[in-house]
Order: structure tokens, then sequence, then C-alpha cells
């Protein structure tokens, strides 16, 4: 008897999921395959020279070639950057904040109308997002008081219901705590800001100086050649310490001078 009762239970219980499911099914947007083909078609045809396995690096393979030209145009924060990177980031919004050099040149064109506050803070939602978690706290307290809090310098304006449950949220900081209000940023930018930068005069001088590299020929001997001077390269974590280096330089540069400090620390010298 207890018997048929647990398996009538459970068979009802089975049938409430699986009718659950359906109703959800049912309600669940569909999208035609003519369209996603054709999202499929258009994704393909832009990318399709910038993959390493259909079209040729210019101006060669490094892995081929043990030549580091395409590595050496390629830097992350290079002065002037390719055609085919500058072409890539016109993409999407993700491909041209992905892209340092993409970004610094956003960065110009956000300084040139006033409206930088947003890309900011997007990049201290990333900053928060990977970093240590020793620092997590203080750098949520500095998010808060630089663009959410009232009156803050760099406030950004998002809807009241992302604005109250981030703010919520940065009581007991955590990663992600963000997310909501970088999601919105992200977009607010994707929608307006992204397209009008690549109207822009900042984006089509960028395109201008842009670089063309021709395809290298190298003959047999050549690359042999290549193989015996072949040097190590610096290592990607390297690269970024010495950016950071770098950055931290240009901050420290453009704040300003307490010369009480300076003249105090002269002072003990003596």
């Amino acid at each position: 008897m207890v018997c048929e009762k647990l398996q009538k239970k459970i068979t009802f219980d089975q049938y409430r999921r699986v009718n659950i499911f359906y109703q959800q099914a049912i309600m669940r947007s569909k999208v035609k395959s003519s369209v996603s083909l054709g999202a499929l078609v258009k994704y393909i045809t832009s990318y399709k020279n910038h993959d390493a396995f259909l079209a040729p690096c210019l101006p060669s393979n490094p892995w081929e070639t043990d030549h580091d030209a395409y590595w050496t145009l390629n830097m992350r924060r290079v002065e002037v950057p390719t055609k085919m990177r500058v072409e890539r980031w016109s993409f999407s919004l993700f491909e041209l904040l992905t892209d340092l050099r993409g970004r610094d040149d956003f960065k110009i064109f956000l300084k040139k109308e006033f409206s930088g506050e947003n890309l900011a803070f997007w990049e201290a939602a990333e900053e928060l997002k990977w970093g240590t978690a020793s620092s997590m706290s203080a750098k949520a307290e500095t998010i808060f008081k630089t663009f959410l809090a009232p009156g803050a310098p760099r406030w950004i304006n998002i809807d009241g219901r992302t604005m109250g449950l981030t703010v919520k949220g940065l009581e007991h900081p955590h990663r992600y705590v963000l997310e909501a209000a970088q999601t919105h940023v992200f977009m607010l930018m994707k929608k307006d800001t992204f397209f009008r930068y690549l109207k822009s005069p900042t984006y089509k001088e960028t395109q201008k100086k842009a670089l063309n590299p021709e395809a290298h020929n190298f003959s047999s001997a050549q690359l042999e050649e290549n193989a015996r001077n072949r040097s190590a390269g610096i290592h990607p974590i390297i690269l970024w310490q010495q950016e950071e280096e770098e950055k931290a330089k240009a901050a420290a540069a453009a704040a300003p001078v307490d010369v009480k400090a300076v003249m105090s620390k002269i002072d003990r010298k003596k």
C-alpha cells in the first residue's frame, strides 16, 4: 500500500515537471533558421580574413618563418596599428574594448566628447572582477564614491532599479557585484557611443594612418637563416608588467604635487 502511494506520488511529480518544461518551451522565443543562418554567414564573412587558418598572416606567420615582424606590429599598445587590426575594431564594441590599443583610441574620442565616465566605470568593474581578493573592498568603495554616490565626480546615468541593486550589493562586495551596472553601461555604449566613434574623425584618422604590411617572400636559405637567428621573445607577463609600470608612472606624473610633502623630504635629507 505504501509502495503504491509512493509510486503514484513520484509519477505525479514527474508529470508536473514535464508539464512545466513544455509550458516554458512554448513560451520561449523562437528564431527562424533563415535568420540564424544569415547571422552565421555575416559572422564568417566578417572574420574570414582575420582567421589565421583561412587567411595568411601579414607580413608572415612567425611560426613558419621564424620572423617576429608580426608580433612587433601587433603589440598590445603599439603606436601605429595595422589596417586589419583597425578593421576588426569596427566589428563590435567587444572587439574594440578587448584590444587595448583600440580602447585607447576610443578613450581619445570620448575625451573629445566629454563623455568618458561610462568607459571608466566599465574598466573599474573589470579591475574589480579580475583583481585580487584583498583589494576588493577598497576598490568597491572607490568605485562607489567615484561613479555611484550622489554628487559623485564621474556619476554614471543608469536606471533606478539597477542603481539600487548595485548600491545594495556594494555593502558586501564580491567580484561580480557590478555585473548588472556594467552590462547596462556596456549596452549604452554599444547602442550609441560606439557607432558615433566609427563615424568620427578619430577613427577615420587612425584608419588612414594604419599600416598595411607587405607579405614576406623568404627563400629557403633565408628561412634557414631566420631559424638560426631565432631569439626567445618577451613573455606576455613581462610585457604586462612593463605596461603596468608605465601606467603607474603616467598616473604619478598626472597627480597633483604635494609641495609640503616634497619640502619635508628635502629637509629630512639635509
